[in-house]
This record gives C-alpha cells, structure tokens and sequence, in this order.
C-alpha cells in the first residue's frame, strides 16, 4: 500500500510480481507508435499561489508575490489562442491556496467567489465562449471539487509524480501520494477523461517509478479513464540544482509506462523538455500541447517547439504527425467519432439497445460546443477528422 493511500479511500494492492516483472522492461521490448499526436492549446495560469512548496517547482509564487488572472485576461488570452487555431485552453494552478494567501482569497471574495474551483467555473466559462475547449490542471481535487467544474471541461488531469514520499516534497505542506491517487480515482468516479504522469528525477526510486505506473494502470483498469500518461523529467531551474535524468534513464522509464498501460492509453513527453525523437521507440506516442501563443509557465525556461520542429521529430523517426483534441476521440459518443477512427471506445461509449449509453463522458456543454454550427465548432471538428486514433 502506498503512503497515505487508505487515509483517502485508495485501495490499491501491487504485487511484487508485477513490480518485478515491470522493472526487467527495456526500450526492445516494447513496439514504437504507428503515429505521433499533439494538441494545439493556449497555457492559462489562472493563479500562482500554491499550498505546497516543492522544491523544483518556480510555477508557485509566496504570498503577496502570487497573482489571479482575471476573466479579462483569461478572455484575452484565449481569443488569441483562438485566432491561432488553437482548440484547448489549458488551466493550471497551484493545489488549493490556504490562508496564507490572503490577498488572493480577498480577491476572490471581491468579485464574489469563496473558493479556486468556483472561480475556474466561470473561467471555463469563458473559454468556452471564445472558442477552445477547458482541459483543467488544479492538483489535487476532492469528488466535489472536481464535480464542480467537470462539466466544463473536455478533459482533465493532475499529475501523480510518484507513490514515494521523496524529500523533494519535504516540508510542512508536503505533497501526500494518497491524495494524488485519490484524485486519479475521483475523476473515474465522476467518468472524467483523465491526463496523468510521473516526474522522474525527484528523489524516487526505480521500484518507486514501476509502482507508480502500476497504480496508474489498476485505476485505469477499473474506470477507463485514462486518456494519457506523461513522463517528464524534472528539469534543472532558479529552485532546482538537484540534476536531471540521463537519456538512458528516460528511455527505461519510458518503455516501461508503455508496458505497463493497455494500448489505448497514450504515453507522452513533453518535447520542451527531453529530446523526444530519442523516445520514440520506446513507445512515445503524444507530443502532447504545444502553445503557439503563451509559455510554459510551469517551465519557462524551456520554450515550446514550433509546429516545424514537431514535424522534423515525426519526420526523422518516419511517422505521420497529427494534431487533436484535449479531449481524445474514444471518449466521443459514437455519432460524434469519426468513421475512420481504429481505436477502442471508452466503456459507455457506445449506444445500447434502447439508444442510451452507459457512461456520459462529455457533458451537454462539451458535446454542444463539438457540434456547434459556428467557427469554433468546425475547427474541432476539422481537428478531429485529420487525425483519428
């Protein structure tokens, strides 16, 4: 059992076995991709004030430091991304701000709300009226925080990171695993598409990488949920001198998520960050988003690679390279997939004797904005059918 996991009503029981049999994994043991994905969005960094204080981390800001987009802003942003062509707004901040950020809690009392997730509410909101669909980032969420904005959303995530207690979480407001996870298993509950990952280089261990995946791979298994895995290295910043990992390291790691998930589950690095064309053959098969218009505020020291540079990827590794939706299709309804899609639906996806289904994972919101009759709605549905998976 995973440190805390029972405190927050995770249940997960990885056998050594499995364990075991994970870590022997190598990059020739697992077959490259057919294809290569990625995602056009805008970064939307609604507030820097964090509860925790990780140690590699320069997205959070102390508090006084610590900023609030405002809706003006967020509108802004997202019409930009819109004129770029791009699809998903992505939302992030840090896990929910305590009281010592009283400035940001004062804030948000003056334009009439008492918590983050009420306040991304409307924010999705307004992402959605300029055109992109809401892939929302928050940390860790309880079930009713995350039902609060879920059906504004066409996807969300939170990354795991590890199941390990490492120092790099150290301190009086430490990351808990359990929390993580229970998270995960929130948004299966909630029949939530979901984007998760682990950061390699933190302090774990090897056995701590393979029990993390697992983990990863037994919530899946029960809800479906899991749309895509990321594995990113933690990259040397102003807060973090601890080191990065080697090629050699990530190549592992990487193979071993892609043995460790079913095949409709995607494996990502972010191309920012680690050389992805050296991944490939691992079974790397999302780029994931990339922002023709803002930065990536959680590393802005690593820029986004240009639309060229993705292709040059694809093109040295001899694939074809196709963008997507935040959301990916095996989660659609069936009338709303394409007639070229190859994969396997999501359970629930597919219509049932009497016409009904068994899982809603799109919300009438998100369904009404893929369907719509206006710019917005064609460009999703212009993504969707260049790229079918």
């Amino acid at each position: 059992m995973f440190p805390g996991a029972t405190t927050y009503g995770v249940d997960l029981e990885i056998a050594d076995e499995s364990v075991e049999d994970l870590l022997s994994v190598r990059p020739e043991d697992v077959s490259p991709p057919n294809r290569l994905t990625f995602a056009r969005n805008v970064f939307v960094p609604l507030t820097t004030a964090c509860r925790y204080t990780c140690t590699y981390c320069t997205y959070f800001d102390p508090p006084g430091q610590a900023s609030l987009l405002s809706l003006e802003e967020v509108r802004e942003i997202c019409r930009r991304g819109a004129e770029a062509g791009c699809t998903e707004a992505l939302f992030t901040f840090g896990d929910d701000p305590d009281d010592r950020y009283t400035d940001i809690h004062a804030q948000l009392d003056e334009w009439g709300h008492d918590s983050i997730h009420t306040y991304l509410r409307d924010a999705c909101a307004v992402a959605i009226e300029e055109g992109l669909l809401p892939h929302s980032n928050p940390g860790d969420q309880t079930l009713e925080e995350m039902a609060e904005v879920a059906d504004l959303n066409a996807s969300m995530g939170t990354m795991l990171e590890t199941t390990a207690e490492v120092d790099a979480h150290a301190g009086p407001r430490r990351k808990e695993p359990g929390q993580r996870l229970r998270t995960i298993q929130n948004a299966g509950e909630l029949d939530v598409a979901f984007t998760t990952g682990i950061l390699v280089g933190i302090g774990e261990r090897w056995r701590d990488r393979a029990e993390s995946l697992l983990a990863i791979a037994e919530l899946h298994d029960r809800y479906d949920h899991v749309q895509e895995v990321i594995v990113q290295p933690v990259r040397e910043n102003d807060r973090w001198a601890g080191g990065s990992p080697d090629l050699e390291t990530m190549r592992r790691v990487t193979a071993m998520a892609r043995a460790a998930l079913p095949e409709d589950v995607s494996v990502q690095v972010p191309p920012n960050l680690v050389s992805a064309r050296d991944l490939i053959d691992c079974g790397v098969d999302d780029l994931g988003g990339v922002s023709p218009v803002t930065d990536d505020h959680v590393n802005p020291d690593y820029a986004w690679p240009a639309l060229r540079e993705l292709e040059a990827i694809a093109d040295a590794v001899d694939l074809p390279l196709g963008e997507r939706l935040p959301v990916y299709e095996r989660f659609l309804p069936a009338d709303l997939r394409t007639d070229g899609f190859d994969g396997v639906p999501a359970a629930g996806t597919t219509s049932t004797a009497d016409g009904d289904t068994e899982r809603e994972w799109l919300s009438r919101t998100i369904r009404e904005a893929l369907t719509a009759d206006d710019e917005a709605g064609q460009r999703y549905r212009q993504v969707l059918e260049s790229n079918t998976r």
